[in-house]
């Protein structure tokens, strides 16, 4: 198991997890800021320039995940990791990755005021760091502190919350421990979506309204917008698969087996294995199938109906290039056969 101590910066979550540690038994200490640090010393100049903070690179936050895996498996027990997590993609990414491992994660959000966290930051000193280096990371957390308060509102929702304002760590530390001992820091409710280990074939369904926009979901488990849809299951056709997994995720029964617009294989891409990818069209909804839709909160966040262009911003582009050769295919009405993404044949 997982404790992911959050907050933002000077909210206390180091020397709790270090109080924590102490308490819980079979406990470890895994800070992923350790990950940052050894990727300023491998990864070149030039790309530590494209970003302004280490979880912008998908290397550490595909390390956090391996290497908590890593600790667990050669442990065991309880892993305790302060880190702060302010954007919910970031969450997705990392928190579904450790649930296709299986690894379940209690998440602890401290939330003192914003005059405690200013005073905390104002206090707060580097040992053995120059005057301009301690005043940099100050004004780095006085900066985050309105990042903080846009991310509350799904931190809230997703974390058990303690206000440790006028707590001690070993106080702060107690509170979590009687969280965790209780369930009252309940499992992170993500799905667990096994990670595949070899190339798998999936199916998605592209749903369209009266103005022929297509519609998005946003998974939980993942960073980015996707089709509904998902892996087919040993001995599903494809077509089926992409049926039932419309009616599991939206809450919709298709009247009709939907017909195919796109197989394009997409090649491995690690840690990624590939496979085939099949798009089909599940027709135009009406207003009223419309309004019947509904989200698994465990699985699913939202939904949109998107034009072409909309989505080029919010699918990747491997995806994107999937979706618009699907529209063209629809368009002429005639499967197209891809390969990443471009037309063969």
């Amino acid at each position: 198991m997982i404790v992911w101590i959050n907050g933002t910066f000077s909210a206390g979550k180091t020397s709790t997890a270090r109080e924590l540690t102490g308490i819980l038994p079979d406990s470890t200490l895994f800070d992923p800021e350790f990950i940052g640090d050894a990727l300023r010393v491998l990864l070149p100049a030039k790309r530590l320039a494209e970003v302004s903070d280490y979880q912008d690179l998908p290397s550490w936050r595909r390390l956090v995940v391996d290497t908590a895996a890593a600790m667990l498996a050669e442990l065991g027990g309880v892993l305790v990791v302060p880190m702060t997590l302010l954007r919910q993609e970031y969450r997705d990414e990392i928190f579904g990755g450790l649930a296709a491992r299986r690894i379940p994660v209690r998440h602890v959000l401290l939330a003192p005021e914003e005059t405690i966290l200013r005073e905390r930051i104002a206090a707060r000193e580097e040992p053995g760091e120059p005057a301009q280096v301690d005043l940099r990371v100050r004004q780095w957390a006085y900066d985050h502190i309105p990042v903080y308060q846009q991310a509350l509102g799904w931190l809230t929702g997703d974390a058990h919350v303690i206000d440790n304002g006028t707590l001690t760590p070993r106080e702060t530390a107690e509170r979590v421990a009687e969280a965790v001992r209780s369930d009252d820091a309940k499992v992170c409710d993500i799905v667990q979506t096994p990670e595949p280990t070899r190339e798998t074939v999936a199916a998605g369904v592209l749903l369209f309204d009266d103005q022929d926009r297509v519609l998005l979901v946003d998974p939980t488990y993942k960073a980015g917008w996707e089709f509904p849809g998902g892996v087919v299951e040993a001995g599903e056709a494809p077509a089926g698969a992409g049926v039932r997994e419309v009616a599991e995720e939206l809450g919709l029964v298709l009247e009709e087996p939907p017909g195919l617009l796109v197989v394009d294989w997409e090649p491995p891409q690690p840690p990624g294995y590939g496979g085939l990818r099949l798009l089909f069209d599940g027709g135009r909804l009406s207003a009223e199938a419309t309004a019947r839709l509904r989200l698994p909160g465990p699985e699913l966040r939202a939904w949109r109906f998107v034009t072409e262009a909309e989505a080029a911003d919010m699918l990747p582009r491997h995806r994107y290039e999937r979706l618009r050769r699907a529209l063209h295919a629809r368009e002429r009405d005639r499967p197209a056969y891809l390969e990443a993404g471009t037309p063969v044949g």
